[in-house]
């Protein structure tokens, strides 16, 4: 293994993990979406290392192998949907899970790519000229992706509305 890689990979683990599984919406699928992109990266290393920005490199690494694998099915999940959620128990932590089930089934509604650009954007705080180049697209895209995708959020998961005040002054929510 090159050096550096093993270094940089334990400092980012949490936070990429986290990306992936934000993109998979399973925590299987994320493990194995971030073990393949890791070995791509390693293979990689030396061109990787000489960007100037490592983190982003691998960030889209990581967003185009899920794409590449969402094409061939691979890290996709059947997902089982209820017309309810299960009444909330009394507490902070209910909430919190209920409104994780909500997020997590309402990003499982966007496009691969719309999912990456909210992610990128609202989770990983990234700007849309960094996002853009995370994802290896244009800025215009970014820009008409997250107002897709915030509209589509809008209509399939209202309930969403209160967790978006940093935003809802770009798209009325």
């Amino acid at each position: 293994m090159e050096e550096g890689f093993r270094e940089f990979a334990l400092a980012r683990l949490g936070a990429l993990s986290r990306t992936a599984y934000l993109l998979t919406g399973d925590h299987h699928a994320a493990e194995d979406l971030l073990q393949d992109t890791l070995v791509l990266v390693a293979a990689r290393w030396s061109r990787v290392a000489a960007s100037d920005n490592p983190v982003a490199y691998v960030r889209r690494i990581l967003y185009h192998e899920m794409v590449s694998s969402w094409r061939r099915n691979r890290y996709r999940r059947a997902e089982i949907s209820y017309d309810t959620l299960p009444e909330r128990a009394d507490g902070d932590h209910a909430t919190t899970v209920d409104r994780r089930i909500v997020l997590k089934r309402a990003l499982a509604r966007l496009t691969p790519r719309q999912r990456a650009v909210v992610v990128l954007r609202f989770y990983e705080d990234l700007s849309e000229a960094d996002t853009a180049a995370a994802l290896g697209c244009s800025v215009g895209t970014v820009k008409s992706q997250t107002s897709y995708a915030l509209r589509r959020l809008r209509e399939s998961s209202p309930e969403l509305a209160d967790l978006a005040p940093n935003f809802a002054h770009e798209v009325a929510i």
